[in-house]
């Protein structure tokens, strides 16, 4: 799911938002900086939306994301093997990011681009993460409700999207219409509360009043994070369901921010369980670090941190396999990795995910990655509906309000313009 949604460490199997250093708010006028050692003296690079270059290299990845994405989607079709459709969103992300900031920087360095998060396909009662190896994978089977999910990154500026889609053509009435239609409508509801000064309360204040109206749960323990350069899973974030035992900070969204909302349904009790499925999917633990004993995990942890020392990566992308299985099982002994586990739902049951990002700029609210539902209009035949009257006045509303202030009217062309540029 492309966040610290679900991930567990060798202790727990989810980690409590309460884990999450404590944010600091910061006033919304002041950039964020991040100090940069220049040949002895200190340089500050602006890494917010404030910089132009910062918005143009999100636009840019979010581009890359769209098509990696749609033709993933388009792919996934009866008895395609997920192995195969993974590899391809990966390969996809590779060589699109690999066609653009090819120039060195002012210091003489490669800007770094490629995936942020592996491409993983999803089906049914599994809540998300799926990315297995050759050996491990499925086929698509018709009526399977499958998630796919992936994000690249463009000098650590991250564009993350997921999109549900149902194999075939048939429509359905059941279960698993109701779970695309809660999840679809939540997160156009979330898209409109992603304004500044709105809180992350009233979003997962809204995820729980969709997803009542069509008898669906928001799963727990899922997470959508501010991203920040490099990071795919800021402190600042909106939790998916609030329990007795997991809650976050309330925050005010600020100008500026850049947010990866992510939006998973359940039809069943919205609670993730262990499967025997081999998690793949990693993250290095950066706080850690331990010299392993074979030759084949520091083989494999030397490569993790030369080629995915901050970002999610999938043990299909190393280079070795026998060199993968045997590393990754002695670096989480000694949890230098942190991984992203295949959890699951009751069987007989379905999970949706739509996911997207969305930069808050001084124009307004800019959703960059995300695909729209569809052929699921015509084949998620839901016989619910939203009710709650205050859901319907938010969806009913403009996704893209005009700003009326004059010194910032010039804002929405200014947009367009850059996409013209880009596009």
């Amino acid at each position: 799911f492309g966040s610290r949604r679900l991930r567990r460490s060798s202790r727990a199997a989810l980690r409590p938002p309460a884990a999450h250093r404590p944010s600091v708010p910061r006033p919304a006028s002041a950039p964020r900086l991040l100090r940069m050692s220049d040949h002895g003296s200190e340089a500050e690079e602006i890494v917010d939306l404030s910089n132009p270059d910062v918005t143009t290299k999100y636009r840019a990845a979010g581009e890359i994301v769209q098509k990696a994405l749609q033709k993933v989607v388009e792919a996934c079709v009866e008895d395609a093997d997920i192995a195969t459709l993974c590899e391809m969103g990966d390969k996809i992300l590779e060589e699109e990011t690999g066609k653009l900031y090819n120039k060195k920087d002012k210091d003489g360095k490669k800007i770094e681009k490629g995936i942020a998060f592996p491409t993983c396909i999803t089906p049914n009662e599994l809540l998300g993460h799926f990315s297995p190896l050759k050996g491990e994978s499925r086929a698509l089977k018709a009526g399977d409700l499958v998630k796919v999910d992936l994000a690249c990154h463009i000098d650590g500026f991250i564009a993350a999207a997921a999109h549900t889609l149902l194999i075939g053509s048939e429509a359905v009435e059941d279960k698993r219409a109701d779970v695309v239609m809660a999840a679809w409508n939540a997160a156009e509801a979330a898209l409109r509360l992603m304004q500044v000064g709105n809180t992350n309360t009233q979003v997962t204040e809204a995820f729980a009043k969709i997803a009542a109206d069509f008898n669906c749960k928001p799963v727990q323990g899922v997470l959508s994070h501010q991203l920040k350069k490099h990071v795919i899973d800021g402190n600042r974030c909106i939790i998916g369901a609030e329990t007795a035992e997991e809650k976050v900070e309330e925050i005010e969204f600020e100008m500026n921010e850049v947010y990866c909302i992510d939006v998973v349904m359940s039809s069943g009790e919205g609670k993730g369980k262990e499967t025997e499925l081999r998690s793949t999917v990693y993250k290095r633990a950066v706080d850690t670090a331990y010299n392993l004993k074979t030759q084949k995990a520091r083989q494999f942890i030397s490569e993790v941190n030369r080629r995915f020392p901050v970002l999610p990566f999938t043990l299909r992308s190393i280079e070795d396999e026998q060199v993968a299985r045997i590393g990754v099982s002695e670096a989480k002994r000694h949890e230098l990795l942190e991984d992203y586990p295949v959890l699951k739902e009751k069987d007989g049951h379905f999970v949706a995910q739509f996911k997207f990002t969305v930069l808050l700029l001084p124009g307004g609210t800019k959703k960059i990655t995300g695909l729209p539902l569809g052929p699921l209009e015509q084949q998620a035949k839901s016989t619910c509906a939203v009710q709650d009257e205050e859901m319907k006045k938010i969806l009913a509303s403009s996704a893209n309000p005009k700003k009326n202030k004059k010194k910032k009217s010039k804002e929405p062309k200014d947009d367009a313009k850059d996409e013209t540029k880009e596009g």
